[in-house]
């Protein structure tokens, strides 16, 4: 879609769940002729969203964002029905995305210029996938060319996006010269410095070649304007640095991968009420919370399948709940922003948690030959994970940090102009298996093995000195989570081969906490996969979780992070002394996972933690199991 004042038009389809790990608020996309960014949240069609209810994840989302939050919602999904003419009305149901970047080349008289120029048109077949724009004038015989997106843009850290200055560019600076420009590239191999910007401006003719913009020390590029075009503005308060500076902006290709981060909220639905009936309710809050008498429920109850969990139960029941739920005082207990200490009560306690819908767990006792180093391991043969988009970075990615609310709030783009009042969300269905480490063999082992966690910790520092944020061992997870991360790393790769899915479909949940604060420790790790279906998966990731099947799956596992194919480079890595890595014995051969499954972006990872290398040997110390 395209700003109000213009015609809207469907462009492309995208999965809701896209619309907030990949495609959100302020990202990218890439269509077959176009180039669109997805517009900030005054431009969504509320009407279309539907309400998600998940109560601590709204909490936790209000801590970031303030109290005016008042909602989780989907993405606009469009009706499940036939529609004859895409171009109605009613099938005009989506995302707003409107062109960027707006500058466009034509790729035979290789014109350059921006769409409010007038050069080029807007053509809309039938076909969605061929909706482009064409230079009319072009010198080309026969039917235009179409137009492609320039392929350069610039960003900075603080999330603010802009187009090339080409004119500034190519001129050297702030110029008047209004001279029609050209992007040629004499060579095919499509390198910067094979690229040329020229102006065929009267008594000008100026060129540059594109390598000057990424060379910084040239300062060839202005400071940034604080353009936020996903929002349609410039930001009131400038662009500075956390110093007062003016911020550089930093050139960067149109599909780069750091040109967007989505900032989200992540938390697994567990049970809160004591008893069948109030959990129920607690679950279909979104709708119970605005009825206002026991006839409402009657009607929902005959008229629609929303409430078909409480089949079972008379409307006076359900309505009598409804009643005790909203003049029940409100529980100030815990912080809002730790999502994952509930969850570990519940799954180190699977007998004080109701069973619902969407949550079941079952324990089994751990394989013989690793039961010194597991306390239990628990099938989650349901679950529901509910994901909340708070905001989003460029340049500096999210999964370098603890949780969202750590990232720097300056470096947090927002979603909207205004104060939202709600936050795009998405809510998938699966399973999943939790691995309860005993306490004792862990905290023996981190003692053990004090020297690995100052590598680490030191690793960590420079870190975040390199990117000048104080204190520099602020965040740092600690060698316990070290530990389970590689472990979950090894894990996930394995259970891939046998479990029916990819290893972009499992994904980690992390429960690490060192002893000594006011919170319990915690030692735990979720692998789980989840998928949109309503019913969510098929048990194939459960399945293996039985004694008999998993110890054969953490055999291999451990088996497999002794060599890497990329041995003894990988062995001997070390997290900082040729550049700050943070990770260790671990490279895309043996233990990194896609971004999709990793919590920290294959950061505080180390195969030699799990089992001996050939750079620590048989026999290491440094081996958890032994």
């Amino acid at each position: 879609m395209t700003p109000k004042d213009q015609k809207r038009f469907k462009v492309g389809e995208l999965r809701p769940s896209q619309a907030l790990t990949t495609f959100g608020v302020g990202a990218i996309i890439d269509l077959p002729n176009l180039s669109v960014m997805v517009m900030g949240l005054e431009d969504w069609p509320l009407k279309d969203t539907v309400e998600i209810g998940e109560q601590r994840l709204l909490a936790s989302v209000k801590e970031a964002l303030g109290p005016q939050v008042a909602a989780l919602r989907s993405a606009p999904v469009v009706p499940d029905t036939h529609q004859v003419n895409p171009f109605d009305s009613s099938a005009l149901v989506g995302i707003p995305v409107a062109p960027f970047p707006r500058w466009m080349v034509c790729p035979y008289c290789r014109r350059l210029a921006p769409l409010g120029s007038g050069l080029f048109k807007l053509e809309t077949p039938y076909r969605t996938d061929q909706i482009r724009y064409v230079h009319a004038n072009c010198t080309k015989p026969g039917k235009p060319p179409t137009v492609v997106p320039a392929r350069f843009i610039v960003a900075c850290k603080n999330g603010h996006l802009d187009d090339f200055p080409w004119r500034d560019f190519v001129h050297g600076g702030p110029t008047k010269c209004q001279g029609g420009l050209k992007l040629l590239e004499p060579s095919a191999t499509g390198e910067a410095s094979n690229i040329i910007v020229h102006c065929e401006g009267a008594n000008c003719g100026a060129n540059r070649r594109m390598s000057d913009a990424f060379k910084m020390d040239l300062k060839a590029l202005p400071v940034c304007k604080a353009r936020r075009p996903h929002l349609r503005d410039h930001d009131d308060c400038g662009c500075k640095s956390q110093f007062g500076a003016e911020m550089p902006v930093e050139p960067m290709l149109q599909g780069a991968s750091n040109s967007w981060f989505g900032l989200t909220l992540t938390a697994l639905a567990i049970p809160q009420a004591s008893g069948k009936l109030k959990q129920l309710v607690d679950d279909h809050w979104t709708v119970l919370e605005k009825v206002q008498s026991e006839q409402n429920i009657e009607l929902l109850q005959a008229v629609t399948t929303q409430l078909r969990d409480l089949s079972e139960y008379p409307a006076a029941d359900i309505w009598q709940a409804v009643q005790a739920k909203k003049t029940a005082p409100t529980d100030e207990g815990g912080d809002p922003s730790d999502l994952k200490t509930p969850e570990w009560a519940v799954f180190t306690d699977p007998d004080s948690a109701e069973k619902g819908r969407d949550f079941q767990l079952r324990v089994v006792p751990p394989p013989k030959r690793y039961a010194k180093y597991f306390e239990k391991v628990v099938l989650a043969e349901r679950l529901r994970e509910v994901r909340a988009l708070v905001g989003f970075s460029r340049i500096e990615s999210p999964s370098d940090y603890d949780n969202p609310a750590a990232f720097p709030e300056n470096q947090r783009a927002r979603l909207s102009r205004t104060q939202p009042s709600w936050v795009p969300a998405s809510e998938i269905r699966g399973e999943g298996l939790f691995f309860h480490f005993k306490e004792g063999p862990i905290q023996k082992w981190v003692k053990k093995n004090q020297t690995l966690d100052g590598v680490f910790l030191e690793a960590h520092r420079l870190w975040r000195t390199a990117r000048k944020l104080d204190p520099p061992d602020e965040f740092y997870p600690g060698l316990r989570f070290v530990l389970l991360h590689s472990f979950a790393h090894a894990l996930i790769r394995q259970l891939s081969v046998e479990c029916g899915y990819t290893t972009a479909s499992l994904r980690e949940r992390i429960y690490s906490r060192n002893p000594g604060g006011d919170e319990p420790e915690m030692a735990g790790v979720l692998i789980y996969t989840a998928a949109p279906d309503s019913e969510g998966t098929l048990g194939g990731l459960v399945s293996l979780g039985w004694p008999g099947t998993l110890e054969r799956h953490l055999d291999q596992a451990l088996d497999n992070v002794r060599l890497c194919a990329s041995d003894p480079l990988c062995a001997e890595h070390h997290p900082y002394r040729e550049g700050t890595t943070l990770h260790a014995a671990a490279c895309h051969a043996c233990l990194f996972a896609p971004e999709t499954s990793c919590e920290r972006g294959n950061k505080y990872l180390d195969r030699a933690v799990l089992a001996p290398t050939v750079e620590t040997g048989e026999g290491s110390e440094l081996a958890f199991f032994r």
